[in-house]
This record gives C-alpha cells, structure tokens and sequence, in this order.
C-alpha cells in the first residue's frame, strides 16, 4: 500500500492549497483579547487542534493617538500566549492599511519583535496587488519573511482587482468587509445590504461574494466570509454561515464576540454522517492502492476520493474526532498551517 500522505497523492497540484480554522475571532479590547486567547487554548486542548485562529486587531482595536501603546498591548497578550502557540494556537495581527501613517510602525513594531510567534498579518483595506507588494515588502525588510498575508477587501476596486491579490504567493486567505464595501458605494447600496438577511440578497454585495469566493478557489486561497453584526442573534448568525457555507463557496468565517465561534464551527462541521461516509470511502481507497472502488453500492475514483479527503480535513478544522486509522494524518498543528 502507497505509504504517502492522502494529501499529496490526491490534491496533486492543489497540494499547496491553506487548510486554517474555519473561524477567525477578531478582539482589540484587552479583556476580549485575554478572554480569547484563554478560550483558544482550553479548545485547543479540548479538541486536539487549534479550531480558530485570534487575530488581535490594530486597526478598529487601536484610539486615535494610543496606537503606540496599543501594539504594546498587542505584543504582551502575544508573548502571553506563547505556551498555546508553541502547542499548535495560532495568533495573527490586523494592521493599519498600507496608506494609513501607522502602517510603518505597525509592521516595525509587530513584526521586528513578535514575527516568531505570530501566524499571519491581516493587511485591511486591499484594492491592487501593489498593496500586497507593498506590505510584503515591509514585513520582510522587518523581519517577518516567514508570514503569511491574509488580507481584506472592503472596496468595488479591491473586488475589481481580487483574482490578481489572490494569485499573490504570500496571500493566504481573503475576507471580505461588508460594512466598508457598502459604505464606499456612496449610499447606492442601502444600510440594510449590511445586515442580515439584505447581505445575501442586494446584487453588487452577492456579485462581490462570489468573485471573492471564486478567486480564493482558483488559487489555492481561502475565502472568510464577512461579519455579522447581530452577534446576538445566533439565529441570524447560523443562518447567515450556512448560506455563507453552502451557497457561495466560503470555508472560513469572522466573528466578532466569543458567543460567535461554536455556532460558526458547528455551521462550517460536515455532519457525522458525512465524516463517517468520507472515512469509509478513504480507507477503501487507501486498501486498494488509491485504484477505482466500490463503496455503498457506487464507484468512487481520484476524483470523489478528493472530495472526501477535504471534508475529512475540514472535519478536522472544525474539532471532530476521526476514525483512530486516519488520525496520524492529521496529528500535526502544521496541517493548518
């Protein structure tokens, strides 16, 4: 029996394709940062993965005039949480826009003194690929050649110009923001394509979503759904990730308040049925040397094989345990990374 790995064998050249949590929570308070980061490492431990990634937030999170000391904040709760992370927690920065004046000091500061820990940058405010060159290049001439770019479109330029960002080697995931991108039409679009449900049904904010979703697909990228601001409104929420989900194509999504994140990993979970399906299918396969079977009275190839591998992945993403045979597959925190 072939001993590669599954993900090499059947992703071919989608090989190098992101698997990240499907959910990124997003704090810039300091007790919503330390609540966080608590609650990161009692999942990771309780499901053995890290199932969402923290992002400390340097943009919204920062007053105007304490951006200084808000870094150093940032880079407290960071080195605070260097046992998780050394555990397989991910922790990641949003920073000003790469035409914002804190930009330089954002990416000196974060960067030069905790690039080590950190597992990415969220560069806000995309429209060109000459952004994405522009904070690439200070993140390396700070250090931080090693990091990953997520990055947020929030403008009809940045939708525009997505297919060209996502083609960009060091853009690991694009978001996309709602609120910006209605607020930058001029009031063509009414408040209402903010919330939910007129996200999902005004035109020019459904014709963005698929062109993002669809150009994270086409290079290997990962598209995160945007915000949903009535974060007490689980109803709302888990109807908004699902549609989000299984209608236009995403795998990732923001939230915003911690009451946010099961529902989103419970959205994003295949249902057990689904896993076990996958997981009878995949160790037919593994059986037969990766060869045509026959599984519940159907034919599956290479080519259903790599559809049941991902949604075995994204089980994985979202904490569900797997059959003890697979497990080794997925043991290590640099499957997500």
């Amino acid at each position: 029996m072939d001993q590669s790995h599954p993900r090499d064998i059947l992703l071919g050249a989608q090989a190098g394709q992101v698997a990240l949590p499907v959910c990124d929570h997003y704090c810039g308070v300091e007790v919503r940062m330390r609540k966080s980061l608590a609650l990161q490492s009692e999942m990771l431990e309780r499901y053995g993965a890290c199932v969402f990634d923290v992002s400390l937030d340097c943009e919204d999170g920062a007053p105007v005039g304490g951006e200084a000391e808000h870094r150093e904040l940032v880079l407290e709760q960071l080195k605070g949480a260097a046992p998780a992370i050394a555990r397989g927690a991910r922790v990641g920065t949003r920073v000003h826009p790469v035409d914002h004046p804190e930009f330089p000091a954002d990416i000196d500061t974060l960067v030069r003194r905790g690039g080590d820990l950190f597992s990415h940058v969220m560069v806000p405010k995309v429209d060109t690929l000459a952004d994405i060159e522009t904070a690439v290049s200070a993140i390396d001439a700070a250090g931080g050649h090693r990091l990953p770019l997520q990055c947020l479109i929030e403008s009809p330029l940045g939708v525009h110009h997505v297919h060209e960002i996502a083609s960009h080697p060091r853009v690991q995931s694009i978001s996309f923001g709602v609120m910006d991108f209605v607020s930058a039409h001029g009031g063509a679009i009414p408040a209402s394509a903010m919330g939910v449900p007129g996200q999902f049904e005004h035109p020019l904010v459904v014709r963005a979503k698929l062109q993002i979703a669809s150009a994270c697909h086409a290079h290997g990228k990962v598209p995160s759904h945007s915000v949903v601001t009535e974060f007490k409104d689980k109803d709302a929420l888990r109807g908004a990730a699902t549609r989000a989900a299984r209608e236009f194509g995403f795998t990732r999504m923001w939230s915003i308040h911690p009451d946010q994140i099961e529902v989103i990993l419970e959205v994003f979970a295949p249902s057990s049925a689904d896993v076990e399906h996958a997981a009878e299918v995949i160790e037919a396969a593994m059986a037969a040397d990766w060869a045509p079977v026959q599984v519940r009275g159907r034919l599956e190839d290479r080519a259903s094989y790599r559809y049941f591998w991902q949604v075995l992945e994204r089980a994985h993403q979202t904490g569900a345990l797997l059959p003890s045979i697979l497990q080794p597959y997925f043991s290590s925190p640099a499957q997500l990374s």
